[in-house]
């Protein structure tokens, strides 16, 4: 009972990690807050892979070059992406849009790697799109043909594109480490590749006029949202199996907008619903493909 208790509220978690990105949007760059997410991120996960593992394992240099690369894709892109998105994109639209991430996964696994793509994985991929175009464009399909994707909404589509590439490489680049080791691994890269473009934005002529709401979104990004977060699923995944844990996974989009409302007044449309629903289907059908 206590793990499906874990599972749910890792995906509230989750779901609010898009809330918290929302409201650091006018107190803290882009890099910035990435950043600082997870420079506490890895402090928390050095100390849970020690206590767990004890310690992190010695990488070669083909080791090195994978951690590298999935700290690069899931940490350093994606959070770029994310928090220059949530700048101007709408918690609960944002979070539809990056449900996606299963959708793509399965596409590019089946186009790169020859995974099976049956006609139950394809009809979830035309609803999930579906859906994500029904959410961007406010159900309006002939405005979203017609004019230009916000640079808001592309740069969330960046985060799935991230999110994609970090998926894809760590299946074939990381067989020999532990789940928490490939995740702290690549924190600590993430987190190095940050800093300089962070230090670029001005961070440490701003670092001194944070409000406390933003040292508790930092940190309830980096320790509840990565560290948390990651801990609960990946224990649900040991005693479930990964298709029953993945489930609880879709319950990320409904959160976020359901936290988007109650937090910062965003409002609850009936495409955004409509296009979550067929984003969540499609995710549904897929896995099950």
């Amino acid at each position: 009972m206590m793990v499906y208790a874990r599972l749910l509220l890792t995906a509230f978690i989750w779901g609010g990690t898009f809330v918290a990105g929302r409201m650091l949007a006018g107190s803290a760059e882009p890099f910035a807050a990435g950043f600082w997410r997870f420079l506490m991120a890895s402090v928390c996960l050095l100390w849970l892979v020690h206590t767990r593992q004890g310690g992190l394992p010695p990488l070669d240099r083909r080791g090195w070059m994978g951690v590298f690369l999935l700290g690069a894709t899931g940490i350093f892109a994606y959070n770029a992406f994310f928090f220059t998105g949530l700048q101007t994109v709408p918690a609960g639209r944002a979070a539809v849009i990056v449900a996606m991430n299963p959708i793509f996964i399965a596409l590019l696994a089946a186009l790169f790697f020859g995974e099976g793509l049956s006609r139950l994985k394809m009809l979830g991929i035309v609803l999930s799109v579906a859906g994500a175009a029904t959410a961007i464009s406010r159900g309006d399909f002939v405005a979203l043909f017609s004019t230009a994707i916000s640079w808001g909404d592309a740069a969330i589509f960046g985060c799935v594109a991230s999110w994609v590439a970090y998926s894809l490489l760590g299946k074939r680049m990381m067989r020999n480490l532990t789940p928490l080791a490939a995740v702290t691994y690549s924190c600590l890269v993430g987190t190095a590749l940050l800093l300089p473009c962070a230090l670029a934005e001005g961070m440490l002529a701003h670092v001194g006029e944070y409000p406390l709401q933003t040292w508790l979104a930092f940190a309830y990004l980096g320790v509840l949202g990565t560290v948390a977060g990651f801990t609960w699923f990946y224990e649900g995944v040991k005693a479930l199996g990964a298709s029953k844990a993945g489930v609880f996974i879709n319950f990320v989009p409904i959160t976020a907008i359901i936290s988007g409302w109650l937090l910062l007044d965003e409002r609850i449309s009936i495409s955004l619903l409509a296009g979550g629903m067929l984003v969540v289907s499609g995710v549904i059908i897929t896995n099950r493909g």
